[in-house]
């Protein structure tokens, strides 16, 4: 297929004004790291985001966006198109447990979507985490690091977690970075990187350009002027503040008006506590977490809008498509203090991320095109389901080259942003025992692999609160069989649940 016949269908069926996709469109795909589904404001916050408002207002919004719900995971979909498991990532960098799908680094079989659009003449450039190495291999060359799969220049961390201010191990290209200035913060870093590939980048060739920022995994780290800014804001308490959220995405047409917001006390061990009943002690740790929290996404936000301003300076907004998503929703790894913090940061959504429930797999997902404004689809909402798996065939889409279907699981977003009629989709999860499958506005869904099923009727339920299981158990047992054909197919299975120090020693015990 030539560049550009698939995109001047996909302007004329948004209705945008002039030429806009008559070339290859550069494309920046920016993704944060373990923020929760209600984090931007343009998703309800109290925290201001105002770049990455800028693309919602111009672009499309996402409502039903799905991630793996952990993020080397998720990270794998994204650079391959495939799940997880098939391309050797259903669990972590951390070990190699000597099972297909579950190798701890990405199949050198699979293309990545920087090998791929390099193919239709892109240069192509990554900023950030990779988290897609084994741990143990994580000294560059390796076979498997990002300038060895597709990415023309390459700043960042291979890690999945560590400190801002003295990330390891950390490269520019294939060089590793030792003598760091004292004022260093990971974040800024990122978005400096990203910034020079966009003004070092050669004219007349597309762009595909990844930021994948660490923010706002933990540690809580952050400038301090910023976080002091954000104190105020938290001292009212995690229950106004979520109530408050909910009734702003109720505003926003994200939820019908007449739902309540529910407290999720079975995920406490049966009683969620109020504000009220914390000490003075804990109250002060929950806003200064929480302001901590909040200036990181704020310098994100900075970050993002630098790199907006880069390429218009370039002059190749007209023809620059941008996509945000999250890699899964908040972690409640940070203890008690953590876990009502993600509660707050996944509003209105049940569990967190690790877990196959809404609020461990739900992510915002924007899609704007830089230029011009997507004409009557600017700043609206889509209702259609999506899944990181979506976004290499969608790129591929924007680069003019037909994905092929019968190797790609996931689906090309554009007739989506375009406003077509919506089509029902089958979707699949697992992570560390966690499962769920999606058909349509059903879910069926457990917390691990000893929990009795769920069966979810997200249209009425989406807050995953009413098990209809014994109501529908046909239904129910479909739905399992399907899930257990997809595993048996995509290297799923056996499961494992050890803790994760068990797990890394047992596997590593049997090499």
């Amino acid at each position: 297929m030539k560049p550009g016949i698939s995109l001047s269908l996909f302007a004329a069926g948004i209705g945008m004004a002039g030429n806009a996709f008559c070339q290859q469109p550069n494309i920046v795909l920016i993704m944060a790291d373990d923020m929760g589904f209600s984090d931007l404001s343009c998703y309800g916050s109290e925290i201001p985001t105002p770049n990455i408002d800028r693309l919602a207002q111009q672009g499309v919004r996402f409502t039903h966006f799905k991630n793996t719900g952990r993020s080397c995971p998720t990270r794998a979909c994204l650079l391959t198109g495939q799940y997880q498991h098939t391309v050797g990532m259903g669990w972590m960098t951390a070990v190699d447990e000597h099972r297909p799908g579950y190798r701890g680094e990405i199949d050198l079989s699979y293309p990545t979507i920087a090998e791929m659009l390099k193919a239709q003449g892109y240069s192509t450039y990554m900023s950030g985490k990779w988290h897609g190495t084994l741990q143990d291999h994580n000294q560059a060359p390796n076979g498997s690091f990002p300038t060895e799969r597709g990415f023309d220049r390459y700043y960042g961390c291979l890690e999945g977690g560590g400190s801002y201010y003295r990330p390891k191990p950390l490269y520019r290209d294939l060089v590793q970075i030792t003598d760091l200035p004292e004022d260093y913060y990971y974040t800024r870093a990122i978005t400096e990187a990203a910034v020079e590939f966009v003004r070092q980048h050669p004219k007349g060739k597309p762009m595909f350009l990844y930021v994948a920022h660490y923010a706002p995994h933990l540690p809580l780290q952050a400038p301090q002027e910023i976080v002091a800014k954000y104190r105020d804001s938290y001292k009212k308490g995690y229950d106004s503040l979520r109530q408050e959220r909910f009734e702003r995405q109720k505003a926003k047409g994200m939820f019908p008006e007449s739902m309540e917001l529910p407290v999720y006390d079975r995920e406490f061990g049966g009683h969620r506590p109020a504000w009220e009943e914390l000490t003075p002690e804990q109250q002060e740790k929950w806003v200064t977490d929480m302001a901590t929290y909040a200036a990181m996404i704020e310098v994100m936000d900075q970050g993002i809008g630098e790199v907006i301003e880069a390429v218009e300076e370039k002059g190749m907004l007209e023809n620059t498509v941008f996509l945000f998503l999250s890699d899964n929703g908040a972690s409640n790894e940070n203890g008690f203090i953590g876990q009502l913090m993600a509660d707050l940061s996944n509003t209105p959504y049940r569990s967190y991320k690790q877990w196959c429930f809404q609020g461990g797999t739900s992510t915002p997902f924007i899609f704007c095109h830089g230029g011009q404004r997507l004409k009557d689809r600017a700043g609206q909402f889509c209702l259609q389901t999506g899944h990181v798996i979506d976004l290499l065939p969608t790129c591929l889409e924007l680069a003019g080259a037909k994905p092929d279907s019968r190797h790609l699981p996931g689906k090309s977003l554009l007739p989506a942003i375009a406003g077509s009629p919506c089509q029902e989709r089958v979707l699949y999860f697992e992570h560390q025992g966690s499962c769920a499958i999606i058909a349509g506005d059903w879910k069926l869904v457990r917390a691990n692999r000893h929990a009795k099923w769920e069966l979810i009727d997200l249209q009425t339920d989406p807050f995953e609160l009413h098990d209809l299981s014994d109501q529908y158990p046909g239904k129910m047992k479909q739905l399992e069989k399907k899930w257990r054909q997809w595993a048996e197919k995509n290297q799923v299975f056996p499961l494992e649940d050890k803790p994760w120090g068990e797990r890394i020693k047992y596997y590593r015990n049997q090499q």
